[in-house]
């Protein structure tokens, strides 16, 4: 399932939104500057990527599908890309100073990811997990809009809970001073562009294709009815944590 994106690595970074420049304020100024490396596991195009190099470091981005890879290198030249899944990359001796992910923290194997980025790190390295999540500032908006992926699909797709990453690191034990900031903002999306970001989404890429195109259709039709746009409530939660000293 990591490499799901591959089939839509273009649209996906055509689509999915970018993240705010604040999180690189953020991580500095939790690390105590600049980190002389960062490694971004599950990196995919670069969406985070180009958002992480703010912070000026080096960067090591590692990517299991080998479609996401080569768009990620073509995109930033500058960085070195490994294609490998983070369960099988070895870190350099001595471990990274910073380990960023970014909306993929649960494609990584839940029995062995914090163990595996604790060990990654150098002693009193700095752990960076954040990830978008999707709501709808208009409750009519909300209401239609998950009426129509019902109608096209009843089956229910279970969403994780508001901070399950915060609660996932925080519950390792193996991490010190753990932390949530969340950033907002608005996002308004018309029919075309919504309907773009949510091809991209790992549920949609799991239906079959003619069940794929209802959905679209149904949730199409519920956006025209309210005027052709849709206001995102797009929450960022950043979760930083330190390997202990």
């Amino acid at each position: 399932m990591s490499q799901l994106f591959g089939e839509v690595a273009g649209a996906y970074h055509e689509a999915r939104p970018g993240y705010p420049a604040e999180i690189v304020a953020a991580i500095r100024a939790y690390h105590g500057g600049t980190p002389d490396r960062l490694v971004e596991v599950g990196a995919g195009t670069g969406l985070a990527t180009g958002t992480l190099l703010g912070l000026g470091a080096p960067t090591t981005c590692v990517e299991p599908d080998h479609r996401m890879a080569r768009a990620l290198a073509e995109r930033f030249p500058q960085v070195e890309v490994v294609t490998a899944a983070f369960e099988e990359w070895t870190p350099p001796a001595g471990g990274v100073p910073a380990l960023a992910c970014a909306m993929a923290w649960h494609w990584l194997d839940p029995a062995t990811r914090n163990r595996r980025a604790h060990d990654a790190l150098r002693p009193g390295g700095t752990l960076a997990v954040f990830g978008h999540r999707y709501d709808y500032v208009d409750p009519a908006q909300r209401a239609a809009i998950r009426a129509a992926f019902e109608s096209a699909d009843p089956q229910r797709q279970g969403d994780r809970p508001d901070g399950w990453f915060h609660d996932d690191i925080a519950g390792s034990g193996l991490f010190t001073d753990v932390r949530a900031p969340l950033f907002r903002r608005d996002l308004p999306l018309d029919t075309a562009a919504y309907l773009r970001l949510v091809g991209t989404f790992s549920s949609q890429l799991r239906r079959p294709p003619a069940l794929r195109e209802r959905v679209l259709t149904a949730v199409g039709a519920a956006i025209d009815g309210f005027g052709g746009t849709v206001v995102l409530d797009l929450r960022t939660t950043l979760v930083l944590a330190r390997r202990p000293a």
